[in-house]
């Protein structure tokens, strides 16, 4: 394995740990957005909006607008694998375009935290509709981790992690 992708999962691992041990259990406890005084004026309108424009363009399909939002040594965690920018921009993106297409999505409202220059952000959904043929009823969680770049915050990573939903 790569020392990039190792250096990216460490920070993925390490973004996680401190979602749950501080951030997830009292901003999702309350339903609301959480930040940290890490964050600088206009940091939180800025953040959340990348995560918006993100999910809002997957459901357009356009490309040209998810590439802009996406730094440079992107990852994508799904499945138990790890896709680079490149690998992602080539073939799972379209998948993504067309599951978005195919499914209605309710999505929770995002709890953040920010360090300096990274911000945190995890959301929480439930999809349902079908895509490839097959019925969809799913929750899902989302993690995105965001880099402020010389143009302004860049999606740096996203895990996702999703399940059927079960029956209530």
């Amino acid at each position: 394995m790569s020392s990039s992708i190792k250096r990216s999962l460490l920070a993925v691992g390490s973004a996680s740990f401190l979602l749950v041990s501080g951030l997830a259990g009292s901003a999702q406890a309350q339903n609301q957005p959480a930040n940290s005084s890490g964050c600088q004026a206009g940091d939180s309108a800025a953040v959340t909006l990348i995560a918006s424009r993100f999910h809002r363009i997957l459901s357009t399909g356009d490309t040209a607008g998810i590439d802009s939002l996406l730094a440079p040594d992107l990852r994508v965690i799904e499945g138990g694998t790890v896709e680079t920018r490149r690998e992602y921009l080539s073939h799972h993106l379209s998948e993504d375009i067309e599951f978005t297409r195919g499914t209605k999505e309710e999505r929770s409202p995002v709890s953040y935290k920010c360090e300096g220059n990274v911000v945190w952000l995890v959301s929480t959904s439930t999809s349902t509709g079908k895509f490839k043929g097959r019925e969809i009823d799913s929750v899902g969680a989302e993690l995105m981790i965001l880099g402020r770049a010389r143009k302004g915050w860049q999606i740096r990573a996203i895990h996702w992690s999703s399940a059927r939903r079960q029956p209530r």
